[in-house]
């Protein structure tokens, strides 16, 4: 078949690879978003699916929007059997939707209905979900509302972190899309509607949910900072010397214990409104990731004192 992918960060590398090396479908073009200031000289850096096509010299297009005429006449032009999608960040309309012959499939990260929208892999893992998966849907106008082709579940471990789920999500997904577009070739992928029951929308993960509030639960402000891992990061404030500094925390247990609310118990433990939460990773504006054990013999915090 002949393929136009539509991808950005490196969750969907994988993916146009293995569409690429298995050789049994043509890539004639890939969509992705044109290349971004990055770094401290803020130089224009293209994008991990656009340094994959160029290394196999695919065209590759980075339109600001799909919405315009001119725009979706070059889409057309294509003359695509179908279209994957992997977390490409524009809006697909609906002559974009319409033109592949075989229509747009998305490689989505959670198991549909649960969690649709744009957070879905940090909404499962904040929520304490013990299982989520990918799914290959044919999409339509809605918020991933389209009919599902393929899926399989993925174990969330009760350390698991969005990154590690990230990593293993961005594999099994290329595998199960490549998996899709072989039996939609030999017409034996069929499509079935989602449940109307369970429906939950994985909204942007807003800044002002990153703060660990240590009067909550340590279930909770254990799941939180795992789902924010390692970004954007769940954080607390210590005093540190003439002022509070941000420190970021990348890996977190449950322990055992209690006390009042902020404040150190032990090494590395701090007490919560319900239980006890070990920081044991954790990471200072500008420095590498460390254990909370060094972080705190240089920072000199010891039992007693207060995080917020």
């Amino acid at each position: 078949m002949r393929i136009v992918f539509m991808g950005t960060p490196d969750f969907a590398v994988p993916t146009l690879s293995n569409i690429i090396e298995g050789k049994r479908h043509e890539v004639v073009a890939v969509y992705t978003r044109a290349p971004q200031p990055a770094g401290r000289g803020m130089t224009l850096r293209r994008s991990p699916v656009h340094e994959v096509a160029e290394r196999f010299s695919i065209p590759v297009y980075t339109p600001k929007s799909l919405r315009a005429e001119d725009a979706q006449q070059i889409f057309c032009g294509h003359k695509a059997d179908c279209a994957v999608v992997v977390a490409y960040g524009l809006i697909l309309p609906a002559p974009v939707l319409a033109a592949p012959l075989h229509g747009c499939l998305n490689l989505h990260g959670s198991l549909l209905p649960r969690w649709r929208g744009a957070a879905p892999i940090q909404r499962a893992i904040m929520a304490g979900d013990t299982q989520t998966g990918v799914m290959v849907m044919k999409m339509d106008e809605g918020l991933d509302t389209g009919p599902i082709g393929m899926s399989e579940t993925i174990a969330i471990g009760p350390e698991m972190t969005a990154g590690e789920l990230h990593d293993a999500m961005m594999a099994r997904g290329a595998m199960l899309m490549t998996r899709a577009l072989d039996a939609l070739g030999d017409g034996a992928l069929e499509f079935h509607p989602q449940s109307a029951d369970g429906v939950l929308y994985a909204a942007k993960i807003d800044k002002a949910e990153a703060r660990l509030d240590f009067t909550r639960p340590a279930q909770a402000l254990h799941n939180l900072a795992r789902g924010l891992s390692p970004f954007p990061g769940a954080w607390f404030e210590a005093n540190l010397g003439k002022s509070a500094e941000r420190v970021k925390v990348l890996r977190t247990r449950l322990a055992a214990g209690g006390g009042e609310a902020g404040v150190l118990i032990g090494p590395g433990v701090v007490a919560c409104g319900e239980g006890a939460l070990e920081l044991v990773q954790v990471q200072r504006g500008g420095k590498a990731p460390m254990s909370f054990a060094d972080f705190a013999r240089g920072a000199r915090l010891e039992p007693g004192a207060r995080l917020a």
